[in-house]
C-alpha cells in the first residue's frame, strides 16, 4: 500500500474519497509522523482502505460519479495523473465497484519488458493490463477484495490482510548465460527462468534437483535428452520435467521463447 506521504496527497486531491471516509477520520494522517510512528501510520491507512471496501453499493455508486465528472471536466484543463487516469479506466471496465476508489490507496506499478515484481502472501494486489507470467505457490484459493463480477468476502480478506507499506521491489533478474535470465524471489517455493534462444542456438539444461514446468511462449525447437527419442516443442505446450534429467533445447524458429519454473536453489542450499 502506499506510504503516508502519498495517502496525504490521495486526501488533498480527492475530495470524493475524504466525503466517503469522514473528515475527521481523514484527518487524523495529517499530524501524524511517518518514520517516528509507524503503527499509528498503518493503522489509519487500514482504517481508510477498510471504510472504502465496506461502504454500501449506494454509497459507491454515487461517490464513482462525482470523481468521473470531476476528473473528465479537469482532464479539459489539465494533464491528470497515471493514477487519475488509470482510476478512469478501472470504471469504465468496472463501473460502480469499490475497487475504483482502493485503487488510490495502492501503489501502481508499470513494468517494462524483462522485469518482474514478487508478491507476498495476503498482499492486495490487481492486475491492470498488458501479458505477463504469473509463478504462485500452492495456496488455499483467491480471496477478491473488488475490480471484480465475482463474490467479495470482505470479512474474510481483513483477517487475513497484509496491508504493507511502501513500493514493491521490481527484480530485474540475473543473467545464467546469454540466453537465461533467473528471477529468485525472496522465499523458497520456487524460482523462474526465462529463456530466449535463438535460431538454430542450443541450450543445456542441467540435472537439479527438484522438479521443473516449462511454458513455450512463441516458437518452435526441438528437446532432447540422452535417453530419449527428440521431441518437437511449440508455442503453447506445456511440459514438467523430473528431478535429476539433464536436456537441451534447440530452436528451430527466429527466437524460441519459454519460461521455467522450479523449486528455488535456496531451498537446496539450506541442506
Amino acid at each position: 500500500m502506499v506510504v503516508l506521504q502519498e495517502l496525504r496527497n490521495v486526501l488533498c486531491t480527492v475530495p470524493e474519497i475524504v466525503d466517503l471516509v469522514g473528515g475527521a477520520d481523514a484527518e487524523q494522517c495529517f499530524p501524524v509522523n511517518e518514520f517516528g510512528r509507524s503503527q499509528e501510520v498503518k493503522a489509519i491507512v487500514e482504517s481508510i482502505f477498510s471504510q472504502i471496501l465496506l461502504s454500501s453499493k449506494d454509497e459507491i455508486c454515487e461517490i464513482i460519479s462525482r470523481l468521473k465528472w470531476r476528473l473528465n471536466l479537469e482532464k479539459k484543463k489539465r494533464q491528470l495523473t497515471d493514477k487519475e487516469m488509470l482510476v478512469l479506466r478501472l470504471e469504465g471496465q468496472y463501473p460502480d465497484d469499490a475497487g475504483v476508489l482502493a485503487a488510490f490507496l495502492l501503489n501502481y506499478v508499470k513494468l517494462n519488458r524483462g522485469e518482474a515484481l514478487c508478491i507476498g502472501a495476503n498482499e492486495p494486489h490487481a492486475y491492470i493490463r498488458g501479458e505477463c507470467i504469473e509463478c504462485m505457490a500452492t495456496s488455499d484459493n483467491v480471496v477478491r477484495a473488488g475490480l471484480t463480477s465475482k463474490h467479495r468476502d470482505i470479512q474474510t480478506l481483513f483477517s487475513m490482510l497484509n496491508r504493507r507499506q511502501g513500493f514493491p521491489q521490481i527484480l530485474k533478474g540475473i543473467s545464467l548465460n546469454p540466453y537465461t535470465t533467473r528471477y529468485l524471489p525472496p522465499f523458497e517455493e520456487f524460482e523462474v527462468d526465462c529463456c530466449v534462444i535463438p535460431q538454430a542456438a542450443s541450450l543445456v539444461f542441467p540435472s537439479v534437483a527438484g522438479p521443473s514446468l516449462f511454458l513455450f511462449i512463441s516458437g518452435n525447437g526441438t528437446l532432447s535428452a540422452g535417453f530419449s527419442k527428440e521431441q518437437i516443442v511449440e508455442e503453447g505446450e506445456v511440459l514438467f520435467v523430473p528431478a535429476y534429467m539433464e536436456f537441451t533445447i534447440a530452436s528451430q524458429s527466429k527466437e524460441l521463447h519459454l519460461y521455467r519454473a522450479g523449486v528455488n536453489s535456496s531451498f537446496f542450499q539450506a541442506f
